[in-house]
């Protein structure tokens, strides 16, 4: 039998917690192992029960989740963070970032987004609300320029790495043909071209690729 994915929810708004307790209980395979309502209430809960994830609101009293993350990153480093907010503004998606948070998750489209974002830590990815990532593909010039400081392998075409790109950050692929105006079949193909030419299988190893490109860098 599969381990479940044991959860920890923070969050200082009963009627909030209260529904990110319903989708992670839909969840066959997620186990709520513990809630806070402050960030000193998380912190001991999460020391206490060491889970897999920890889902924690950004501003919480006593300790808001950006200083919270930095804490438990030194503290338990194979801890996955992720954090729901209200902020949409690049400062607040860097400083997570930089505190060790695996996955940014806006409150409003929690409901669509969280067991998503978690499946996508859970395997070492990073995930990032569609809102907030979506303007890095906003122009054409932002494959280019990233390639430019990273080198990119030139065996990939822009399309391609595009494409890797966008399921690296945790895009579906249905959601990355809406946002290329093209088919699911194309994006498949791209996909599937693009990891044949830099010997990847896994997404766990496009992940790792990624990261050490640069592509994840904000």
């Amino acid at each position: 039998m599969t381990e479940k994915i044991r959860i920890v929810l923070a969050d200082d708004h009963p009627i909030v917690l209260d529904g990110l307790r319903n989708l992670i209980r839909a969840e066959s395979d997620f186990e709520l192992v513990g809630e806070a309502a402050s960030g000193l209430a998380a912190l001991k809960t999460i020391r206490e029960q060491r889970p897999d994830v920890a889902v924690l609101d950004i501003s919480m009293p006593e300790l808001n989740g950006i200083v919270l993350s930095r804490r438990l990153t030194a503290d338990m480093p194979t801890l996955k963070l992720l954090v729901l907010t209200l902020h949409e503004d690049r400062a607040y998606l860097n400083q997570a970032l930089e505190a060790g948070v695996r996955g940014y998750v806006l409150k409003r489209s929690a409901v669509e987004n969280l067991v998503q974002a978690i499946r996508a830590v859970m395997v070492g990815g990073l995930y990032i609300d569609p809102a907030i990532v979506g303007r890095v593909f906003e122009t054409k010039q932002v494959s280019r320029r990233l390639a430019a400081r990273k080198g990119v392998s030139p065996a990939l075409t822009d399309r391609e790495a595009d494409v890797l790109k966008m399921a690296a950050l945790g895009f579906t692929n249905k959601e990355i043909a809406s946002r290329l105006d093209v088919g699911v079949k194309s994006i498949e193909t791209y996909k599937a071209r693009g990891l044949e030419k830099l010997g990847l299988k896994t997404r766990a190893e496009l992940v790792r690729y990624a990261s050490g490109q640069g592509w994840l860098d904000f």
